[in-house]
């Protein structure tokens, strides 16, 4: 465990051959070793499942399970058949439900996951590492993957977990290790650490419960506040059925659901990046014409996607850039139209200080950062925008727990200065514990909404979400 930035996905990458130590030894059973590259490092029974996917979107998920270990006869003809049942075999003790024929490119990001936990478990590890398996996944699913990894302990199948999700790594981990600035601050066994000192260790610091400073309990009700989003009859046939809802000044809405729930599909269509059939989207009182994610842009509504590396970041750029891909009008001088360095520079350096951003400079590729830090660069690269509307989706997956506190300090701050916040997570505690009302959606359309979070239940929400008693 460890912050953001402690060097743990790096220490990873050394151990799985996809970094060479500059100094120390790995010894495997007794005997030490040097890993030359990944491939070396598999064929020695060491797997690793990265934190961002390594999967080949234009390929189905037989050939990206398959892909540079492909089965052949003695002349060099592919197996299909015998693939395709590996393939199948894999995936039914994974318990997931989409078809090996399917193109990995139009699976959701939690299915993706499940591609790449079934390409490590194919490789029969001796060593499995598991770099944040379960942040794309539901509560269910995490219940799933944790029950997988106990059966292969079973199997004398060594593990590293890495997580942020505290309770997990509680709920599993035999031993548990601390980064904390490229170095080991602690280690511990299960049982022997509670869940503060394994935060201090994490952090440094004590942290006070994460939501506790964040709840406005003493404010109006969101109802007793003027609308600022109203979103009436949007759909998609067949893919999305017909929903409205509304989001007032000043408040966040909170959206719930199972993953294929419909949630990001729905964001997206209201803000023009998928094609919606029919949406009637007034800000303000005032009709919008959103056609594409610039028009919404324009008329003041931003999306932190769910799928940062592919949708919120241009990994090659530098941190600088990033922050203002989408406000850089705002620091163009009047007449000429030419970025003002200057005001740009500080814009940057105020965001990358706000955020606690781990950089180096504003000049570092992005694509070097850590998943979190570039979580934080696109959420940054919003709060630079300076929206009315803003769609969060999955905004602290990946991000560690001491961030989180802050950043969940940041969205009440945001909606403190009358800011309409759309929250969607699959952590169902941090849906409660940040919103003002709760939206649950199953199938695709909005079955429930609770008028105050402080009211509201995580059995009630799940029961809503997985069609049970409540609905």
């Amino acid at each position: 465990m460890g912050e953001n930035g402690a060097g743990k996905s790096t220490l990873m990458k050394i151990l799985s051959g996809v970094q060479a130590p500059d100094e120390g030894s790995i010894t495997l059973n007794g005997e030490q070793i040097q890993l030359r590259d990944p491939l070396d490092a598999r064929q020695r029974g060491i797997s690793i499942i990265h934190q961002e996917f390594s999967l080949v979107p234009e390929l189905n998920v037989v050939d990206n399970l398959f892909l540079g270990r492909e089965r052949t006869n003695a002349v060099g003809v592919r197996r299909t058949d015998e693939m395709r049942r590996e393939a199948a075999a894999v995936l039914g003790r994974l318990n997931v439900d989409f078809s090996i024929d399917s193109m990995v490119g139009r699976l959701g990001v939690a299915q993706q996951q499940f591609v790449e936990i079934a390409k490590a478990l194919l490789a029969e590890p001796r060593v499995l590492i598991m770099d944040e398996p379960t942040a794309t996944l539901t509560a269910e699913e995490s219940r799933q993957l944790l029950s997988i990894m106990r059966d292969l302990v079973r199997q004398d199948i060594a593990i590293i977990f890495i997580s942020h999700h505290l309770d997990e790594v509680l709920e599993i981990a035999d031993t548990i290790m601390c980064l904390r600035d490229g170095e080991c601050v602690g280690e511990r066994k299960n049982g022997e650490v509670s869940h503060d000192e394994l935060i201090r260790m994490m952090v440094g610091r004590d942290l006070t419960a994460a939501f506790s400073h964040s709840r406005r309990s003493h404010q109006q009700p969101s109802t007793a506040r003027s609308v600022l989003l109203d979103v009436r009859g949007i759909r998609r046939k067949p893919q999305l059925p017909e929903n409205s809802f509304q989001v007032h000044s000043g408040e966040i809405l909170g959206i719930a659901g199972l993953v294929g729930a419909g949630r990001t599909k729905m964001v997206r269509a209201i803000i023009g990046a998928d094609r919606a059939d029919h949406h009637d989207v007034t800000l303000r009182g005032q009709r919008l014409r959103i056609h594409s994610p610039a028009d919404a842009r324009r008329a003041g509504i931003g999306l932190v996607p769910e799928d940062r590396k592919g949708q919120g970041l241009v990994l090659g750029a530098s941190v600088g850039e990033n922050l203002l891909l989408s406000s850089w009008k705002t620091y163009c001088h009047p007449l000429f139209r030419f970025i003002q360095p200057r005001r740009a520079a500080e814009a940057v350096r105020e965001q990358i200080r706000r955020l606690r951003i781990k950089t180096s400079s504003a000049r570092q590729t992005t694509r070097t950062l850590s998943g979190g830090n570039q979580q934080k660069v696109v959420l940054g690269k919003w709060l630079l925008a300076d929206c009315s509307v803003l769609i969060l989706d999955e905004p602290t997956r990946g991000i560690d727990v001491g961030a989180k506190g802050e950043i969940y300090q940041l969205f009440r701050e945001l909606s403190d200065r009358g800011i309409a916040i759309v929250l969607i997570s699959s952590e169902v505690p941090e849906v409660i514990g940040m919103s003002d009302r709760v939206m649950v959606m199953r199938d695709q359309r909005i079955v429930h909404v609770f008028d105050s979070a402080d009211a509201v239940t995580e059995e009630a929400i799940m029961s809503y979400a997985a069609g049970g008693a409540c609905a």
